[in-house]
């Protein structure tokens, strides 16, 4: 096999990972041909075993294949970074199309050792650390946004259903005068059962919505801290805030991860891609690549379009041009992408240097 890390290594260590177990394949980087299997726990024991094991049957140069090294295989992916191992990541690898495709644990390992073989270019694991803290704090505040975002929801529901008395006192206002008035709000014994049930409904609904609201709020600011520690220069930049900074450097992770700036847009489904035919010459969106990465770039697009002039100065000048909104979007997401992954690296490679003189 004449590949990128057939020169490089000696094996290939493909390891498909669940919940409770590991499965680990050895694979000889010039043939291709298995050594051997090794099933072990997820735990501190089991992560043991695959080294032991790799250092027994994988002598010399070799590299671990590893799926999902952000999910079931983070564990063993730190293990093994922190001992001195060579680590890649693979996405879920390709099986046969056939209806009586072999499937196993063991042929799965194989596989991601061999897509690692096959592949040009390989992706480092995430990293750990600030970003995996910036990771579950995005995670839980998405989460109570959501929940918020539900409750508002059903306490409207209920408003328009209640007595016409409580309907009518509670229907006027904004969202948050609503909340704040329902919140608050009392029963008395000469009301109805149902008026008593209704409040009792409506003020806990409030009062979950406002609680989620100061839970957002509490993950928003520890967020800031974070992005502040890791590269406060993205916050400057225009229509970048705290969400989106934290979700560019999520993706980014850490320097060397992602070899270029056209491969930083290609993770953010921002790349575009080619639809030429006859006398058209064109290029569309892409529909692929880290969807929360790419909602970042589209939500500062859509701030600059609305508050920076000179964005709004080219998106005039294209639309001039006969340029449709949705191509202008295209292009500027790209741009944007570009100016975030050269930020990056640049803070980057400024803090590094600062740490060495130091």
């Amino acid at each position: 096999m004449s590949t990128m890390l057939s020169g490089q290594v000696d094996f290939v260590i493909g390891v498909d990972t669940h919940r409770d177990t590991n499965v680990a394949a050895i694979v000889e980087a010039v043939t291709g041909g298995v050594v051997d299997h090794l099933h072990c726990s997820t735990d501190a024991m089991g992560y043991k075993r695959a080294l032991a094991f790799a250092t027994l049957h994988a002598p010399g140069r070799r590299v671990w294949a590893i799926e999902g090294t952000g999910s079931f295989g983070s564990g063993l992916t730190t293990f093994l970074l922190e001992n001195g191992e060579w680590v890649v990541e693979i996405d879920r690898p390709a099986r046969p199309a056939r209806r009586d495709g072999a499937k196993s644990d063991e042929l799965d390992a194989v596989r991601a050792a061999r897509e690692a073989l096959s592949r040009e270019h390989l992706a480092a694991p995430r990293a750990r650390g600030d970003r995996e803290a910036m990771r579950v704090l995005l995670a839980a505040r998405h989460g109570a946004v959501v929940g918020r975002t539900k409750a508002i929801g059903q306490l409207k529901a209920m408003i328009v259903n209640a007595p016409q008395q409580l309907r009518d006192q509670l229907r006027r206002g904004t969202t948050d005068q609503q909340l704040d008035r329902c919140a608050r709000l009392r029963t008395l014994p000469s009301h109805s059962v149902e008026h008593r049930a209704t409040v009792q409904a409506i003020r806990a609904t409030a009062r979950r919505a406002l609680y989620l609201e100061a839970e957002a709020a509490e993950y928003e600011t520890e967020l800031e801290q974070l992005v502040m520690n890791a590269c406060p220069e993205l916050l400057a930049l225009p229509g970048v805030g705290v969400i989106t900074a934290a979700q560019f450097l999520i993706c980014w992770s850490h320097p060397g991860r992602i070899r270029n700036e056209a491969a930083f847009a290609a993770l953010a489904g921002v790349a575009p891609i080619p639809a030429s035919s006859g006398n058209t010459v064109r290029h569309r969106l892409n529909r692929s690549g880290d969807r929360q990465l790419n909602r970042a770039l589209h939500t500062v697009a859509l701030s600059r379009l609305q508050h920076h002039e000179p964005t709004r100065a080219y998106a005039a000048r294209r639309t001039a041009e006969g340029k449709s909104t949705r191509d202008i979007k295209r292009c500027l997401k790209r741009a944007i992408a570009r100016e975030i992954y050269r930020h990056l690296q640049t803070y980057a490679h400024t803090l590094n240097q600062k740490q060495t003189a130091a």
